[in-house]
Order: structure tokens, then C-alpha cells, then sequence
């Protein structure tokens, strides 16, 4: 048995070892003694409190394996990725693994190669998955994003009741639940679904006193994001809604000759995705602008502001994007730029976006139908989906059509990808059977056979590209010889630059007609509660904008953070200030804009830079050049 002392020596050069820290943050070394004591865990911290390491840092020092429950492949990929950056033995499961890479993942818990299992709480009930985990030693359980399991929660997530019976078959096991976003109804009911005996609770105050946030109505946000990004020195992320927008205001950006920025979204391949992040991960003073398929996980200390181009669609949201500033503890800035007209328009995106219960159960049952898939059958398939098809035949928009895939998926009813992967490919027939196929067929066969390994005996992620190199051919031909094998049933081929969808419970349409719609709806009117929370958020001009988020969190007695858009309006309502000389020193240097003057004043108000001007105007020091541009006279 270790000592203490020894305990906490070893604590600490792990520290420093795999993470190259010195010292902990705020509540993260009583977290990590609670669970290495064995003591049921809830930790509420807001995003860029280190949450991650609370778990990650006792599973290297407890024997065993810690069982990570994550509501998201993304987050777990993301997480494991880094992990294993910093040489940590860490795996994750989930649908789109075949039998056999999930059985060599098995068979490292088994053998006591990993460290950290991540895991999606649908898998709780997989048989398969049960069967092993009583040959795994778990260390101890922790439950990530911890707010998925109350009706109430931001991401909703009844599968996290399937944690509450595994539990019950490991009654010794100690469980950490964590959450970024809590309010304090979602914390009681976190506690009591997870039954967490006499649990240790650690809760961090929500406030940032480092970030300062700005809420703006503003009629042209291209321009108002340009002067923003123009006197950036530091690194920063904006946030859009769609696509679309990273890539047009990337693109207005290049054009005026901003070009130490770039766009992120889901639809990159994986290698430009890995390596735009990376560009922006080692650089002080790259902008990455992106919907928010980016920054979870992210381990950036460093981010020196962070825009909302367009507002978030939930409070929650909102915190945890803008928590991404200034985890180093110095001065940051959050923007919020909106116009009224943007949110009428999301009301009408929201409502476009939510079918009735026909509409819902057309979308389902079209989607069986076309791969054939009789009530209470499970086929094996990965299939190939096209959404216009859908589209053509219900009659509904892609919106609806998404939403309803996005909701199937999540609640792991199919396993939809909708984003640019590897393809796959597996051969389903045996060696010695190639020869007797027709010789076209054969030698194509044997090509891929000597340049993809492993597709014999089962499921290889490839990309046509680099096969498409290697045997001098082009990638088109390479699909459509590909998709004739698949006809002939061959070869099972997933095409990785297209949606896809494979099942993974049976069909049952009594369920589908009652559970799941209810669900649905549920989780329909949940995010348009919490897009009102947010509009009030936006429009209000009389509370403080930091008092707002704590309240809304259940803090009490919160104070006026004094550094807001709200305050610094009032404060300047009571005294007044005095810039002119501040002014006079930047126009010395060349003439600038109102906007250019705030953003140089460290986002000074533009009301009272106005004031000021006239004054200095008035006095002669100052005049126009045009209705926008001001000069030294």
C-alpha cells in the first residue's frame, strides 16, 4: 500500500510528466484525492477549469481501467487523440469499430495496456461489451458532460440512465460525474440518477473576472469583425452558425488582406481538419473561424478573445464557447455581435427545423424502407444514404430531414455520418475464391488485395486517392469498379465522401410511434426554452452581462462585474470620461474610423468616443475626412 506522502509526490510528478504543469488549478487536486480515496464525485467546473485531468490524472495512478462515459464520438476521438499526444494508453468504442478492432481493444483492457476506456452510455446494455467488462479491472468510473442525464439539461440524453443498473453490477466502483453546465435542478438530478452515495460536491464559481464581454447589435458584422481582427495581435476563434458563413467571411477576410486567418467546420477531411488545428494550437497569433464543430477538447491556454459572429442557441452554449478564452487567468475579450432581423430569422430557422409527428414518422419510415428493413430486423450493413432522395420523396426540408438523423443518431438508434472520412472497405469472400471470378474482376480484386492490407479478413479505412496513386489510376474509376464489386457482393464499400447510415437496433415501430416521438418532442421544446433564455440574454441593456450567466446558473448574491458592455455604459452614465488625449495619441500616428478608435482604446464604447470627438472637433484638434474617417487637424 503506498504511503500519503509517497501519493502525493507521485501525484505531483505525474503532473508534470504527461501534462508539464507544476501545480493544479482551482479544485482539481481535491477532486483527484476524492476519487483516488474512492469516494463518489460531483464536480461542477466551468469550461477551461481543467475538468479533463480530474479523471484522466488518478486513472494513471489507480490499477485498473477508468471507464469514460462521453455523450459524443467527437469528444471521445478528440480526447483519446490527445492522450495519446502525450503517450497515455487510451481507447474509445463505439459503433462504426467492427468485431475485430473492438476485440483488440478488449484484449489491451484485458491485458492492462489501458489506462482510460471511453465509451458511449448506449453501450452499457451491449451485450458483447458486458460479456468483456467482467474481465476488465475498472479503477473507477467517470461520467463526462454529466448534465446529459436531467430532462431539464442542456443535450438530453435518457441513455444516461443506463449508468444508474451498470452501477448496480459494480456497486465498489467508484463514479466522478462532471459538467461544465449545470444549473442547480440539473445538479440535484444528477445525484440522484447516478445514485451517488454521500458524494463529495465541488463547485466553482462560474465567474470569469478575466473575460470581459460585449454584447453588440450591429447592422454590418463583416466590417465590424475586419476592424476587430485588424488590430489582433493574439490568437482567437470566431464562431458562425453554418459552413457557409466560415467559409464567406474567411473568404471577405483574405481579400482584405487579413491572412492569418482560416476556417474549420465538420465538413473538412479529417487530415485539413487535424491540421488547421494544429497551425492554430502552435501559433500566438492565428484566427480560426468556425462553426462550433471546433474546440472541444481543445487544450489552449493562450486564446486571447473569442467572436460569436451569430449568437449561440442556448446560454449554456454560449458560456462554454466563450470559456475558451483566457484559461491562462490574463485579460480576454468575448464578443457578441446580433441584429434583431438575425433573430427573427432563427426563430422561423427553429420552427422550419421541427417536423409534427407525421412528418417525424415519414422521415423513419422511409428510411427503412428504402434499405429494406423489416420490423424487428437488424441488418449488419453500412449503407450509402442520400439525403436529396429523402428530400424528393417526403416532400420535407433537409432541415427537418437532419434533425431527425441528428436525433436517431444520438440517441444511437443508427449510427449516421454525415461528415468527409476514409472509405472502408472489406472483402466477403475467401482467397481461393477470387479465381474463379471473372478475370476482370479478379485481377482488380488482387490489386487491392496487394495495396490495401488487412481487407481479407476484415474492415480497412482507406482513402481511393493514395490507392489511386499507387496503381495510377483515377479516383473516379477506382469508386465506380468499386461500387460494381459492391453489386456483385464481393466487397462490402463505404464511400467516405459521402452520408451513410448504419443501424443498430432492431426495428420496432410501436417504440417508434410513442418512446421515440415523445423524446423527440421533449428535446424539441427543451431547445426552444433555452433559445428564448437566450434572446433574453441578448437584448436585455439593464443587468450586468456576467450577472446574468451566474444567476441563470443559481450563484447567489452575484455582483455587477463592473468590466460588461452593461456596465461600462452605466459607469460612464454616472462619471462621464475623458479620452480626448487618448485619441489625439492614436490619430497622431494616422487617421481612423470611430470603429478603429474603439477597438484601439481596448473596445472602448463607440457612444463615448463619439462625445469626445465632438468636443475635439468642436475645439478645432480634430477634423473629418470623409462622413466615417477622423484626422488631426
Amino acid at each position: 500500500m503506498i504511503s500519503p506522502q509517497d501519493l502525493q509526490k507521485l501525484k505531483f510528478e505525474t503532473l508534470k510528466y504527461f501534462w508539464s504543469y507544476d501545480t493544479f488549478r482551482d479544485s482539481q487536486e481535491e477532486i483527484i484525492d476524492s476519487i483516488l480515496h474512492s469516494k463518489d464525485t460531483l464536480a461542477l467546473l466551468p469550461t477551461g477549469a481543467g475538468k479533463s485531468l480530474c479523471y484522466q490524472l488518478p486513472a494513471l495512478l489507480r490499477e485498473g481501467v477508468c471507464l469514460v462515459i462521453s455523450p459524443l464520438l467527437a469528444l471521445m476521438k478528440d480526447q483519446v487523440n490527445q492522450l495519446k499526444n502525450r503517450q497515455i494508453e487510451a481507447e474509445y468504442l463505439s459503433s462504426e469499430l467492427d468485431e475485430f478492432d473492438a476485440e483488440v481493444i478488449y484484449n489491451r483492457c484485458k491485458d492492462g495496456l489501458t489506462k482510460l476506456l471511453y465509451v458511449s452510455p448506449e453501450r452499457l446494455t451491449n451485450t458483447q461489451f458486458l460479456q468483456n467488462i467482467e474481465e476488465i479491472q475498472l479503477s473507477f468510473i467517470a461520467v463526462d458532460e454529466a448534465h446529459c442525464i436531467s430532462e431539464w439539461g442542456q443535450d438530453f440524453r435518457p441513455s444516461y440512465q443506463n449508468i444508474k443498473e451498470f452501477r448496480k453490477n459494480n456497486p465498489e466502483i467508484a463514479c466522478l460525474a462532471l459538467t461544465a453546465t449545470a444549473t442547480p435542478k440539473v445538479l440535484d438530478e444528477i445525484k440522484t440518477k447516478l445514485e451517488l452515495k454521500n458524494p463529495n460536491v465541488f463547485q466553482k464559481s462560474f465567474k470569469r473576472d478575466n473575460i470581459k464581454i460585449f454584447s453588440e447589435e450591429v447592422s454590418d458584422k463583416y466590417q465590424r469583425v475586419f476592424d476587430i481582427l485588424k488590430y489582433a495581435t493574439k490568437s482567437g476563434i470566431v464562431y458562425v452558425r453554418t459552413r457557409k458563413d466560415a467559409e464567406q467571411l474567411t473568404e471577405f477576410l483574405h481579400k482584405n488582406q487579413l491572412k492569418n486567418v482560416d476556417f474549420f467546420h465538420a465538413g473538412l477531411m479529417t487530415k485539413e481538419k487535424n491540421t488547421r488545428q494544429n497551425i492554430w494550437n502552435k501559433s500566438d497569433q492565428h484566427v480560426l473561424i468556425s462553426t462550433n464543430a471546433f474546440g472541444m477538447g481543445i487544450d489552449k491556454d493562450n486564446v486571447r478573445f473569442v467572436i460569436h459572429f451569430s449568437p449561440s442557441p442556448s446560454i449554456e452554449n454560449y458560456y462554454q464557447e466563450i470559456g475558451r478564452t483566457g484559461r491562462d487567468g490574463k485579460k480576454s475579450f468575448a464578443f457578441l455581435l446580433w441584429d434583431k432581423q438575425e433573430l427573427s430569422n432563427f426563430d422561423q430557422i427553429l420552427k422550419n427545423q421541427i417536423p409534427n409527428k407525421a412528418e417525424f414518422l415519414k422521415i423513419i419510415t422511409y428510411l427503412y424502407s428504402i434499405f429494406q428493413v423489416a420490423e424487428y430486423e437488424l441488418p449488419e450493413k453500412v449503407f450509402q444514404l442520400n439525403i436529396a432522395g429523402i428530400q424528393n420523396f417526403t416532400k420535407l426540408s433537409k432541415a427537418k430531414i437532419n434533425n431527425v438523423l441528428g436525433f436517431l443518431h444520438n440517441q444511437e438508434i443508427i449510427y449516421f455520418n454525415s461528415n468527409k472520412s476514409l472509405s472502408s472497405l472489406q472483402l466477403l469472400m475467401k482467397a481461393d475464391e477470387i479465381d474463379q471470378l471473372p478475370q476482370k474482376d479478379a485481377y482488380f480484386i488482387e490489386l487491392l488485395l496487394r495495396t490495401i492490407s488487412g481487407i481479407a479478413t476484415h474492415k480497412v479505412m482507406f482513402s481511393e486517392q493514395q490507392v489511386g496513386n499507387k496503381i495510377d489510376v483515377s479516383v473516379h474509376l477506382i469508386k465506380e469498379r468499386l461500387k460494381e464489386l459492391q453489386q456483385k457482393n464481393y466487397v462490402e464499400y463505404i464511400d467516405g465522401a459521402l452520408s451513410s447510415v448504419k443501424f443498430l437496433k432492431p426495428r420496432d415501430e410501436r417504440v417508434i410511434n410513442s418512446s421515440y416521438w415523445k423524446l423527440f418532442e421533449h428535446i424539441q421544446k427543451n431547445k426552444i426554452q433555452k433559445w428564448e433564455e437566450m434572446k433574453f440574454y441578448l437584448e436585455d441593456s439593464q443587468y450586468c452581462k456576467m450577472k446574468l450567466i451566474l444567476s441563470y446558473f443559481g450563484e447567489k448574491d452575484v455582483k455587477n462585474c463592473g468590466n460588461c458592455s452593461v456596465c461600462e455604459k452605466k459607469k460612464r452614465s454616472v462619471f462621464g470620461q475623458n479620452i480626448s488625449l487618448e485619441i489625439i495619441n492614436i490619430l497622431a500616428k494616422k487617421p481612423a474610423t470611430i470603429e478603429e478608435l474603439s477597438i484601439q482604446l481596448t473596445y472602448h464604447p463607440k457612444d463615448n468616443i463619439l462625445e469626445n470627438l465632438i468636443y475635439l472637433l468642436d475645439s478645432g484638434k480634430v477634423k473629418m475626412l470623409n462622413f466615417r474617417t477622423y484626422a488631426l487637424s
